[in-house]
């Protein structure tokens, strides 16, 4: 499962309710929830948070929030 999935899992988000009010099929919100190599697209991380009522910057620093920043040396 990815972050996304486990951030919609513990709000217990209904994926059809998603699908229907952002227009994104249930089969890409599937691949986006299970496949941990599913390129999320950071205009459908906004709309998936505005469809549940949630902050997108909460939920951008919830699916990226272990993301590190390269630094060269």
């Amino acid at each position: 499962m990815t972050k996304l999935g486990e951030y919609l899992a513990s709000k217990s988000v209904n994926k059809s309710d998603v699908s229907r009010k952002t227009g994104i099929s249930k089969a890409r919100l599937s691949e986006l929830t299970i496949k941990p190599t599913a390129r999320l697209r950071a205009s459908e991380l906004y709309m998936i948070a505005l469809s549940i009522g949630a902050d997108p910057g909460v939920v951008l620093e919830y699916v990226c929030g272990d993301l590190k920043k390269k630094v060269k040396s």
